[in-house]
């Protein structure tokens, strides 16, 4: 049986920049999880306003675990050329949920809200995910110059620096939330409609970008194994 990764006949085909791709089911399948992804952070950090707000610091761990695991998936299924990029952003999801389950442990899961409230040093602490979701934010605007990506990309960094800093209140930085998470979802929704290949981009370019890591990675084997060579004739 062919793998769905393999192109079919009925699959859309491209001119990209190192040649023709075809868009298959496993790229399609890999988009509207990136869009699902993506949607549960937004839906997450939504949830955990509303709960902030109305109070219930106790009900802030499950919008926690869905914005860490829908970021963590996001990531995964995210299409960006440059593989270091791509590992910097995972991560920074990755020191942000450390720092959030650090902060869990020390005052437990019904204090989270409180102690990022009276403590803003422990924005440093859950602010590498924010950083990974802000690059997320700029990607979408890199690729797509959607102006609600604008906001996600300006206004998390604006909202936790500025309380950080004390330069802003803690009103004022969950409003500055509020609008980013609004954004966001407007992003998410937005993305629906669009085809697949809008998401995965320019695949030749990860096609080559691939190739000539497994190029990299033969040659070396190689050129240790003739160094190796010259070395024992040399002797």
């Amino acid at each position: 049986m062919a793998s769905s990764s393999l192109p079919s006949p009925a699959d859309p085909s491209f001119d990209g920049m190192f040649g023709p791709y075809t868009i298959t089911d496993h790229d399609r399948r890999e988009v509207l999880g990136y869009r699902l992804a993506l949607t549960a952070v937004a839906v997450g950090q939504l949830g955990l306003l509303l709960s902030w707000r109305q109070g219930g610091d106790a009900l802030l761990w499950p919008w926690l675990l869905l914005m860490a695991a829908g970021l963590g998936l996001a990531l995964r299924w995210i299409h960006i050329y440059l593989r270091p990029l791509h590992r910097a952003l995972q991560l920074f999801w990755l020191a942000g949920c450390l720092g959030g389950l650090l902060l869990a442990q020390r005052v437990g899961l019904g204090s989270m809200g409180e102690t990022l409230r009276e403590q803003p040093l422990w924005i440093l602490a859950v602010g590498p995910f924010f950083a990974a979701l802000t690059g997320v934010g700029f990607k979408e605007f890199f690729c797509f110059r959607r102006p609600e990506a604008i906001g996600v990309t300006l206004l998390l960094p604006v909202a936790l620096l500025g309380r950080l800093s004390g330069l802003l209140p803690v009103t004022t930085t969950a409003t500055l939330l509020t609008l980013e998470s609004l954004l966001l979802l407007v992003l998410c929704l937005r993305k629906f409609p669009m085809p697949a290949a809008a998401d995965v981009g320019d695949k030749s370019v990860f096609l080559h970008l691939e190739a000539q890591r497994q190029g990299a990675a033969a040659a070396t084997p190689a050129a240790m194994s003739t160094e190796a060579a010259v070395s024992t004739e040399a002797t």
